[in-house]
């Protein structure tokens, strides 16, 4: 049982600097404009042998309305009541502001335990603000430097008591359980079950799309909280925040991603780091639902999106959202699907579910979808299928001849999963065409139940290791004698 530390304060005191020198990794978008975390984002934090669950959070305005930065303050305000410990973050140079003393007041009220911290202290340049820090009666505040990790011993001597407490209430209430298992019985053998999602490895899904296409909101309804940021503005979310939760009995880790615009429109430095964040994020899935707006579905963007999830080899599902405000929903889906076969035959057979994410009308049916993409992702068939397979599809339509040369396919072997990968042996791989290899990968699709993942297939030759395969057979030794008085003549 571990802690939870969640790092509050104003916009631009270096919460998320802070947060990613404890986590270890640039996991949360910094930069020196204030304002750029939105959403709560949780990482695994570590310093020195204390192990604990860091919260970064949005900067604290003095909004209390329905606006953006109002949203965001209540969202900072929960994480606060869930965590168990707070640092509070004021900036050294600064000093304490009106806002700070606002803040303070309200961490007070809520009894939260809390931590003052003074960043940028560093040097002479601090000093007077860690010493304006005690004004505000949280105890004595520690000073550091979250860019060059000064005071990090000392938050430790601070946390570490806090570590101990909750080691010891672990302790009292885990459960006594006497279990005799055999060794033969704890071993694990790996069989057709052994991708299936755990506790330990949840189901990696990722949420990807245009801004304002409901990512967000789709999340919330899947997790059953609002835990991420929402509103009717498009772009909120910047950070790829990642959510645990079991879903339906399937534990899960969903990431929720910035929306993607056309790359000519992203002048932002902020969003061309939210968009890089998004594709990261899809690199770390094993699913991706690419969310569309019924209103307008299969936009170039769209189609860009799809294509990058595939040729990053990973599972896709495509879902399209708002689906009650659509009226004509048969003719509509028709139209769909017509649209999604004609513009990405890349994922043929690839899931198309409709949803609303916000009656929640249609999750079943995405659940059941990711699940079975995932099955198919995870995939594998034995060579003699494969090649039993592979003798019907040769003798049904040959590889051609390309200039007489006549192309033999000798046999086919799956080397990998996650996507399926495939290897196939044969006489000239290089003179191969595309052509062949589409219709390889479609009867791969079709024959082995395999719809809309990603399937790689490799032509190889197996070489010929004959070593006197490029030298002359002059035969006996009185022909070669011939030849070489001939060359000495």
């Amino acid at each position: 049982m571990t802690f939870t530390l969640a790092v509050v304060g104003r916009p631009n005191v270096g919460k998320s600097t802070l947060f990613n020198r404890l986590v270890g990794k640039k996991l949360a978008l910094v930069d020196d404009q204030p304002g750029v975390t939105r959403d709560l984002r949780e990482g695994d934090a570590r310093l020195f042998d204390l192990r604990f669950t860091v919260i970064d959070t949005a900067g604290l305005e003095e909004v209390t309305d329905d606006s953006l930065q109002g949203r965001m303050r209540r969202l900072t305000e929960r994480a606060v009541e869930l965590a168990d410990v707070c640092l509070f973050l004021i900036d050294g140079r600064v000093g304490v502001t009106p806002s700070d003393e606002v803040f303070a007041d309200i961490l007070r009220r809520k009894n939260a335990r809390v931590i003052l911290g003074v960043n940028k202290a560093e040097g002479k340049a601090g000093d007077a603000g860690a010493l304006e820090a005690f004004s505000l009666g949280l105890g004595e505040p520690v000073r550091l430097s979250a860019e060059h990790g000064e005071g990090m011993e000392d938050l430790y001597h601070i946390l570490r008591p806090v570590s101990e407490e909750f080691e010891e209430r672990a302790a009292q209430d885990a459960p006594i359980v006497d279990v005799d298992v055999s060794e033969d019985e704890a071993e694990l053998e790996a069989d057709e079950d052994a991708h299936k999602p755990t506790a330990r490895h949840p189901l990696q899904i990722a949420v990807i799309g245009r801004p304002n296409a409901g990512k967000s909101t789709l999340i919330n309804k899947i997790i059953g909280e609002d835990r991420l940021l929402t509103g009717p503005e498009a772009g909120i979310t910047r950070d790829a925040i990642s959510v645990r939760s079991e879903w339906m009995g399937t534990p899960t880790r969903i990431f929720d991603t910035a929306g993607m615009r056309k790359k000519a429109k992203v002048v932002d430095k902020v969003e061309k780091l939210s968009v890089a964040d998004g594709l990261r994020a899809v690199r770390f899935a094993e699913v991706v639902v690419v969310l569309l707006d019924v209103e307008i579905p299969f936009e170039q963007q769209d189609l860009r999106i799809a294509d990058f999830a595939e040729t990053e080899g990973r599972a896709v599902v495509v879902a399209v959202n708002k689906w009650d405000l659509e009226g004509e929903k048969q003719e509509k889906l028709a139209e769909l699907k017509e649209m999604f076969d004609r513009l990405l035959p890349q994922l043929r057979g690839a899931p198309l579910v409709t949803v609303s994410a916000k009656t929640g009308r249609g999750l079943d049916r995405l659940h059941a979808a990711i699940l079975k993409a995932h099955d198919v992702w995870n995939r594998r068939i034995t060579t003699a299928r494969l090649n039993s397979w592979l003798g019907a599809m040769t003798e049904a339509h040959p590889p051609p001849a390309p200039g007489g040369k006549r192309i033999k396919l000798r046999y086919m072997t799956q080397v990998k999963t996650r996507p399926p990968g495939f290897v196939v042996m044969c006489s000239h791989p290089d003179l191969m065409p595309e052509s062949y290899r589409r219709y390889l990968v479609n009867g791969l699709r079709d024959h082995f139940d395999m719809p809309g993942t990603p399937i790689r297939v490799t032509f190889r030759g197996q070489g010929d290791k004959n070593p006197y395969r490029d030298k002359k057979n002059w035969g006996t030794p009185s022909r070669l004698r011939k030849h070489l008085d001939k060359k000495k003549d």
